[in-house]
Order: structure tokens, then sequence, then C-alpha cells
């Protein structure tokens, strides 16, 4: 399989207009218009009956000390995990691309309604869910997409793994609520028949280069 992006090229950074936040001279950041991009596949296996798309970062840090606190930045070496921008599930065998915005358009405060998703898809739950548990404006159950938005102060590049896995089922039995482990853990157990990855860059850190 092959997956492309005509909304940024694999290993290059990618625009703001995809990502939750941007960067701001007076604020760190401003919230932005956080639009799904471009995905086209091809080169689909035989017997695919549907598709799952995933996006995550690896690089989140596993503390938060240090996240977003002036005068102070994350450094490089601390340990990372998994944090899940996109989960979206049930799409149709003869569907090979999603359209830049069709799937989010902006940002919205206290979540997204899900799983249901245009077209019958479903959209798993994203991890802004459990980030902005204690926040009162934004808390929420977020199902969808939403962009980037790594801390301000992170040394590090982040990297946005968009991955699409061609099922050999109509549909992913997931059990439980449809968490990123747990479609993960659906998946290592579904007839997956093929699947295919990009990579975006990512940083509202000022002093951090992205190409």
């Amino acid at each position: 399989m092959q997956l492309i992006s005509q909304s940024f090229l694999d290993g290059h950074a990618i625009p703001g207009e995809f990502a939750f936040a941007v960067p701001d001279a007076r604020a760190q950041v401003a919230l932005s218009s956080n639009r799904n991009p471009h995905l086209a596949w091809s080169d689909v296996p035989e017997g695919t009956q549907s598709f799952v798309v995933v996006c995550h970062d690896p690089d989140v840090p596993s503390r938060g000390d240090d996240v977003n606190q002036e005068g102070r930045e994350v450094p490089a070496d601390l340990p990372r995990v998994d944090f899940f921008h996109w989960l979206l599930l049930d799409i149709p065998a003869d569907m090979l691309f999603i359209a830049a915005g069709g799937q989010s358009s902006e940002v919205t405060p206290r979540g997204k309604p899900g799983p249901d998703a245009p077209g019958g898809l479903r959209h798993g739950i994203n991890d802004y869910t459990g980030w902005f548990a204690g926040d009162d404006a934004m808390k929420g159950q977020y199902f969808g997409y939403d962009g980037p938005c790594p801390p301000w102060n992170d040394s590090l590049v982040h990297h946005y793994v968009f991955t699409v896995y061609a099922l050999g089922t109509p549909t992913l039995a997931v059990e439980g609520e449809l968490t990123g482990a747990n479609v993960l853990a659906a998946l290592a157990k579904a007839p997956v028949l093929g699947k295919a990855s990009l990579t975006g860059l990512y940083s509202l850190n000022p002093r951090v280069k992205v190409d």
C-alpha cells in the first residue's frame, strides 16, 4: 500500500491550518483552524472490505512538570508516550481518500460528538479528552480529528504518524470505548491485509527548527 497527502510531504512540516494551535508572539500559542489533512491511499490488497485511519504522536512528554512553563524547557531525554489525534473506523473499501477539512474544520471546546461520522464511518475518542479533563473551559469527550498542539517549550520536534490499515472485514470489532489503546488492540486481532504510513512534523517552540 501507499499513503500520500496533498496537505504535507512525508517527513516534513505540517502546515498550521491542520494543527490545533499555532505559535503566537504574545500568548505563546493561539488556536488554529484544526482542519484534518488530505489523505489518499493506493495499491490496496485484494479482499479489502474496509479501512481504519490512525494518527498518533509518539513524542508526548511522559511527565508534565516542565510542560508549558515559562523559563523552562521540556528536556529531550525525557521518556515519551503516545498521544492519539485521530481514529477513523469503518471506511468503505471504495473510499480511497479523505478530503482536507472533510472530518474536522475547527476547534470545538468541550469536545466533539461521536462516534457517528459523515458517510456512516465511526470516529474514535482522541487523547485531548484526557488532556483537557481538568480544564473547565475545554473539558469534554473529543471524538474525531484534533491536530497538533505540542508543548510550546518542548525541545523536540513532534512526529505525527498517519497510518491507514486495510481490513478483510467491513467493520472493526472494538472492545470497550473507542480509545487509541482499544483500537490498536482490536487491530492486533483483526485481519489486517496491509497498511501504509506517512509522518508529518510540528513544533510550537520558536527555538526548534522544523523543515
